[in-house]
């Protein structure tokens, strides 16, 4: 009899009490794959410290395959390419049933090599990231591309694992995976990692700023509305025998005519890449700009409506004091990923300081290109790699003490702006003035969360308003910043 699989999703069957909206990382199914695949491309479009890491490490290795064919230093880019697997512990792929991975395996690894060896984008030193293979090299496409970033990263996301589970407590087992590739070595090494244990498989957790369901650049969306766009202007301004003339005076070039001159393959799109380097540049362009919009992001949402209500909910049957502390801060690590993604993100639960001395609630990094977590940066030159977040179920009113507190976790390399989460403001005016005060002495700048502020935040999204949350942020760095 065929067994059936459930599709439990990953944070159903750890019984974390989680959506997707409130967790950094995909939720995928325990017992079978979902058709989504990490995307090269929105790694390198990220600022966030994590994905530059990542991005580092994929250029090490992509462009040393690249460098070792066009020298002819075939044994060493086979070596390079030989460790690929199918990698099943992220659960992504086409497969309906248990997860198998359909992509890069032992002898599919040499098909990789042959086809980039064969490519005259490779040998012409055209080629210049992974994602391109996908215009350019036939036979590699976004399952391979996609494959060939988890098996690279793996070490990367083994990490980014292991602080996901600490962050929401999720029991690890120390299990041994196929090798990982080490950038600082420039080689592919075995070893251990803490990872969760789900349905009789390890899993390896995927930050969702990292996947797609339709990856960034599809050679397809390229031919037809860049390449045979610009070849349409071309035949037109040169009086073509395809030029048509219309009733109405107008000359037009049809698509369905140049396709048979010009077929979509790619090695044309190469060809046709090399002399126009220009219309690459503009269809990257392009995909950038989406990307910087977030127009790209391509995880399921939840119902937000929905998600804002049982916060509110959640939230307000947490009574303060220090009985509920651990469920306050618990529900305040999901808020802040519902509230402030994709602009803050990779929460961290606890973060140790100066030999672990010092503590910070939530640390999250700023992967923001647009708003106020951009700005402050880039414009008012505050340094916010890292966005620290304390958490104080009290009773009593937040004063001084905690204050000084947050703003002693503060540096020049982690960052000096941090959110204060608490219950209640009797004297609201009077923390402000404290806070410009804390930000004029130069320790740094500090925004408060309380219950009234969060249920605001809420609303916003509850009636379709999430752009408001970026305006009230604003607001309220705003009212210390120039106060």
């Amino acid at each position: 009899m065929k067994k059936v699989y459930s599709r439990t999703l990953l944070a159903d069957y750890l019984q974390l009490d989680r959506c997707q909206a409130e967790l950094d990382f995909v939720n995928v199914p325990v017992d079978a794959d979902i058709p989504l695949f990490i995307d090269p491309f929105a790694i390198a479009q990220r600022s966030d410290p994590f994905s530059l890491e990542c991005h580092d490490v994929l250029y090490d290795f992509f462009s040393r395959i690249l460098d070792s064919i066009r020298s002819d230093n075939r044994s060493t880019a086979k070596a390079l390419l030989a460790h690929l697997r199918e990698p099943n512990e992220t659960r992504f792929g086409y497969s309906k049933a248990h997860p198998r991975g359909a992509g890069i395996g032992n002898d599919q690894s040499q098909l990789v090599f042959d086809a980039l060896a064969q490519s005259s984008a490779v040998k012409t030193g055209f080629l210049s990231s992974l994602e391109e293979c996908e215009l350019m090299i036939a036979g590699i496409g976004k399952d391979k591309i996609s494959d060939l970033t988890t098996n690279v990263l793996r070490a990367n996301l083994a990490a980014y694992t292991r602080t996901q589970c600490d962050l929401w407590g999720i029991r690890t087992q120390s299990l041994p995976l196929p090798p990982a590739y080490m950038a600082e070595r420039h080689t592919w090494v075995s070893s251990y990692f803490d990872l969760p244990f789900a349905a009789g498989r390890p899993v390896l957790l995927v930050p969702k700023a990292f996947v797609r369901y339709v990856p960034a650049y599809r050679h397809e969306r390229y031919y037809n509305s860049f390449v045979l766009e610009f070849l349409q202007a071309e035949l037109l301004h040169a009086g073509s025998g395809l030029v048509h003339l219309l009733k109405n005076g107008k000359h037009r070039v049809y698509k369905k005519e140049l396709k048979p001159t010009f077929p979509c393959t790619k090695e044309n799109l190469f060809e046709f890449s090399k002399d126009h380097p220009e219309v690459l540049k503009q269809y990257r362009d392009h995909l950038a700009k989406l990307e910087q919009q977030g127009s790209q992001s391509q995880i399921a949402p939840d119902d937000e409506v929905v998600v804002s209500r049982a916060l509110k909910a959640a939230l307000k049957s947490i009574r303060p004091g220090t009985n509920d502390a651990a469920a306050y801060h618990s529900i305040m690590i999901g808020m802040m990923e519902f509230l402030l993604y994709p602009s803050l993100l990779n929460p961290k639960k606890e973060s140790p300081l100066h030999d672990g001395r010092k503590r910070i609630d939530i640390r999250m990094e700023n992967g923001a290109r647009s708003g106020i977590f951009d700005r402050l940066h880039s414009i008012r030159n505050v340094p916010c790699a890292f966005v620290a977040i304390e958490c104080k179920n009290y009773g009593k009113e937040v004063g001084n003490p905690e204050l000084d507190q947050i703003s002693g976790r503060f540096s020049q390399q982690r960052g000096k702006v941090g959110i204060m989460c608490c219950r209640s403001l009797q004297d609201r005016p009077l923390f402000v003035k404290r806070c410009r005060d804390t930000h004029k002495d130069d320790r740094g700048l500090v925004i408060v969360f309380d219950d009234q502020e969060i249920h605001r935040l809420l609303t916003f999204i509850e009636e379709g308003r999430r752009f408001e949350i970026d305006k009230r942020l604003t607001e309220l760095f705003d009212e210390i910043f120039f106060g």
